[in-house]
Parts: structure tokens; sequence; C-alpha cells
């Protein structure tokens, strides 16, 4: 169980709850550190949980049969994720691996499904949630197909500022160039090349351990 100042803090989500609700989603809720490279769960695991970034970095992603790594989505501090697998009951169909030593809070589906079942504020983040994730995949298949390298890089950073999967995003990133390349499914190398094109447009500024947003309007659509 996590206290009340907690939840609020590490999930947006739980503002909209009632007291009693809020009481549920807390005795359901337990935290578990991961360190860098450590596998949070894999693609077929049966977990049964609702996970959310507490602190650190973490990828979601998965490995094809001829061992090509595919990059989905980033999760960084107060992003909630595997709703989907929850509601379904079903393995894990990605995998999702720490990239830094991260912390994660994890929802016993019980909780989950009590609160799924019971809780209207719950609900409406649920369908909110859920339609910014399709939305997010959809987008990012139209850039894998469509756009170039610094293109899929600049959409892949963009994609850290949706406020609905990203609550707790400000314009610094603390991420290092090599967790941008593992987000967007490039070698450390490219995403250099690529990042130092994009500070050059004025879209962003590197700094040590990280990247300021200047422009994220113009990231989400670079290469339109």
């Amino acid at each position: 169980m996590i206290s009340e100042d907690q939840l609020k803090r590490v999930a947006a989500w739980s503002r909209e709850l009632t007291q009693a609700e809020i009481e549920v989603a807390r005795a359901g809720i337990t935290e578990r550190s991961y360190g860098t490279g450590e596998t949070v769960f894999m693609r077929g695991d049966t977990f049964d949980y609702w996970a959310g970034m507490v602190f650190g970095l973490a990828r979601m992603g998965g490995v094809s049969r001829d061992g090509k790594e595919t990059s989905l989505a980033g999760l960084t501090a107060g992003a909630w994720f595997g709703e989907g697998s929850v509601l379904k009951n079903e393995p894990r169909r990605y995998d999702v691996v720490a990239l830094r030593n991260s912390r994660v809070a994890l929802m016993e589906r019980s909780a989950f499904m009590w609160l799924f079942e019971n809780s209207v504020g719950f609900n409406r983040f649920l369908v909110r949630q859920l339609n910014e994730r399709l939305g997010q995949f959809i987008g990012m298949l139209e850039v894998n197909r469509t756009l170039d390298a610094t293109a899929r890089l600049a959409r892949s950073i963009a994609s850290l500022f949706n406020p609905i999967l990203y609550p707790e995003s400000t314009a610094h990133l603390e991420i290092t160039q090599e967790e941008i390349g593992a987000l967007s499914g490039m070698s450390r190398q490219n995403a250099n090349r690529a990042l130092n094109r994009l500070e050059k447009e004025g879209l962003l500024r590197l700094e040590y351990g990280g990247v300021t947003i200047l422009d994220v309007a113009r990231l989400r659509g670079y290469g339109d």
C-alpha cells in the first residue's frame, strides 16, 4: 500500500477519484525498483498488474524472429501502461525494459477491475488513455513507413509530450542521446546526427545529460 500523497504524485488519474476509490487504489498498489537493462515484463508473460512509472525511463517494444528490435513507445515518470492486457486478462504482447534505474508502481488486477467496474472518473481516464495510445501507435506506423530517420526521431521525442500519456512532462528531458536512440529504434551515432540537425533547425537544445525542447509543435509535424 502507498500513501494518498504518493498516489497523487505518481498517478495523475487518481485526482479524479472519490475518497473511497482512492482507498481501493492505494491498497492495490506497491512499488518495485528495476536496474538498467532489467526487464519489467516480457512478451508472453502473465503479469497481473497495471503499471506506472514513478521515476526513470523504460522502452516498450519487442524483438522479431530475425532478432530486429522494434520500439513502440518510451515510458517516463507519470506514464501508466498495460491496461489493455489487464482488461483482456491476457499475456503481454510486448516487452518493457528499463533503460536506466527506474521505479515502477504496480496495481493489482483486482484493484484495477474494481475501479473499472465502479468508478466513473477512472473510466473517463481509461477512455482518454486508450484513445491517445491508439493514436500514438497509428502515428508511429505512418512515421516508420513514410519518413526518414531525423523525422522518426523528432516524432519519437514529441510523443513524450502527450499530456494524457505523459502528464508530468517538462520542457527539459533528462535523457541521453543513447537513450533517445533506443526509444527511436536507431543507433547512438544515427541519433546523434539527427539530434544535431534538429538543434541547428532550432527545435531543441542539446545539453549535458539531457535535451531541452524549444518547439514541440514543429517536432510533432517534422517531415510533413
